[in-house]
């Protein structure tokens, strides 16, 4: 069954209750030993990130009962709950997008969810908890940005730019070492090319206007499945560089997500040709 009004505002209002009781009031203010690595030493996890999960994962499960929740922390202790992904309605948690961020006291940071129906996002959510507003998305129903009681419909249509005038997102050192170099020798054909350290602000700043591209080098679906479905609804496009459709189901690959279509297409072919020596 599609997500209904009262089950998208569930949602929402779950996010930000969690988020004021267990994020914010431990932001810059985390103790020792509140704070781990996890596959590498800067993949990090904190206490906030767990009782974030924890206590939204319950909230999910009670607004939508009887359906899977899949969230970032979950998958890092039983990579087999990344399965539940595709089979029938699932919500994707990412408690704390940014978390090294979060955990050096940088406001960059936020909470990711999407809805996940069959393979496909039906509906998304980019929260930030330091100004309690977000951006959201049904499927078909456009994105909107939501702040203090007010809401817009928001559109990637800007006018064309040359590269040197472009500002993007290029998270290099979550590529291959050995195709780096070349990756790093595409950065000053762009006004700006840097890495934020969020993909929710990535995403937010496309949406938003504020950034005109976004190179991904990983392809976790709580990075990607809500933001993706906004930028797609506000006239964005989002694709694998060999032209694939981006799916939530996907676990690798390299995505590229632009404003246009006709920007899309030239970026592709910039950065195909740094990462295959071309």
């Amino acid at each position: 069954m599609p997500l209904t009004d009262l089950q998208s505002t569930a949602i929402i209002e779950a996010v930000r209750e969690v988020a004021a009781a267990e994020i914010l009031p431990r932001f810059r203010n985390l103790a020792d030993g509140e704070v781990d690595a996890k596959a590498a030493f800067d993949d990090l996890v904190t206490v906030a990130d767990k009782a974030a999960e924890e206590a939204l994962t319950a909230r999910i499960h009670a607004i939508l009962p009887g359906d899977a929740v899949v969230g970032e922390e979950a998958v890092a202790e039983d990579g087999d709950v990344l399965d539940r992904v595709g089979q029938g309605r699932v919500t994707v948690i990412d408690p704390i997008d940014g978390t090294w961020n979060y955990a050096h006291g940088i406001g960059n940071y936020g909470v990711i969810v999407a809805v996940v129906e069959d393979g496909a996002t039906v509906w998304g959510m980019l929260y930030d908890p330091s100004f309690d507003d977000w951006i959201v998305a049904h499927r078909g129903g456009g994105a909107w940005f939501h702040r203090a009681g007010k809401q817009r419909r928001l559109t990637t249509d800007q006018a064309d730019a040359p590269f040197d005038r472009l500002r993007g997102n290029v998270g290099g050192y979550l590529f291959p070492p050995e195709v780096q170099p070349a990756l790093a020798a595409t950065v000053p054909l762009f006004r700006r090319a840097t890495s934020m350290g969020a993909s929710l602000h990535e995403y937010r700043q496309l949406a938003l206007g504020g950034t005109d591209f976004c190179l991904n080098g990983m392809m976790h679906v709580w990075d990607h499945a809500a933001g993706v479905l906004i930028l797609q609804e506000a006239g964005g496009v989002s694709r694998l560089l060999d032209g694939s459709e981006y799916r939530p189901t996907m676990r690798a690959g390299h995505l590229l997500n632009a404003r246009n279509e006709e920007l899309w297409q030239a970026l592709a072919a910039r950065f195909n040709g740094a990462l295959t020596g071309a």
